[in-house]
């Protein structure tokens, strides 16, 4: 019998239905949950507790060092799983993410386009290695900012990131989850295909299922995480 994934992603809002007692009725179908980053940690926490499955995540630009809370200090949300510059294999989906946006002041996940190169770089010998052995690259690649010319704006906060576009064009994961780009007009374009990626803008949050059959050649195994060297 065909796999299906049923995911949440989030970013950038704290959204009113999903901070509240309904999440567990309203999302009990939910396989996997990954935020793409400018998302309080008490807000993550509350989703992994709440709906007990897998959370992967990325830091976005507004991100604190340490979140102070009633819980105590943070430096990252209990119970989820940090993407920066990893690569994870969850159940047969091989994930990567980098964090982040472009630097126009001194927040601490604020990346020149040079950087931005070196967090996607570091990736590649763990990509190469994953085509060896699943015959593919990468299913899922997560970030906070959206690609070069892909859902982005021309502002320098806003820009995209030109190292993305290749890493899409290059590693062909089926999908691309980005957010940063606030959504605001209902005719805003928020999916595009680019190559073999759809790009999806998650705003606030999207519901997707993806299936085995469309991602997977040959399965990883499970647990496995692969740590890129360090800066």
């Amino acid at each position: 019998m065909e796999q299906n994934w049923r995911l949440l992603i989030l970013s950038d809002k704290v959204v009113e239905f999903v901070y509240s007692p309904t999440l567990r009725q309203r999302f009990s179908h939910i396989d996997l949950v990954i935020s793409c980053g400018d998302l309080p940690y008490y807000y993550l926490e509350y989703v992994v507790s709440v709906l007990n499955v897998p959370l992967f995540f990325v830091r976005g630009n507004h991100a604190k060092l340490v979140e102070y809370t009633s819980g105590g200090e943070r430096r990252a949300p209990w119970g989820a799983v940090d993407l920066h510059r990893r690569i994870v294999c969850h159940e047969g989906i091989l994930l990567a993410g980098v964090e982040g946006s472009l630097r126009y002041n001194r927040g601490p996940f604020q990346y020149s386009q040079g950087e931005m190169w070196g967090h996607v770089l570091s990736l590649v010998p763990k990509l190469l290695l994953n085509r060896l052995r699943y015959g593919r690259y990468l299913d899922i690649f997560v970030s906070h900012a959206p690609p070069w010319g892909i859902h982005d704006r021309p502002d320098l906060p806003h820009q995209g990131i030109k190292a993305f576009r290749w890493f899409l064009k290059t590693f062909r994961p089926a999908y691309h989850f980005h957010g940063h780009v606030h959504v605001y007009r209902p005719d805003a374009i928020t999916e595009t295909r680019f190559h073999q990626t759809l790009v999806v803008n998650t705003y606030g949050y999207r519901e997707m299922e993806i299936s085995a059959q469309a991602l997977i050649t040959r399965p990883c195994a499970p647990a496995e995480t692969q740590r890129a060297p360090a800066e």
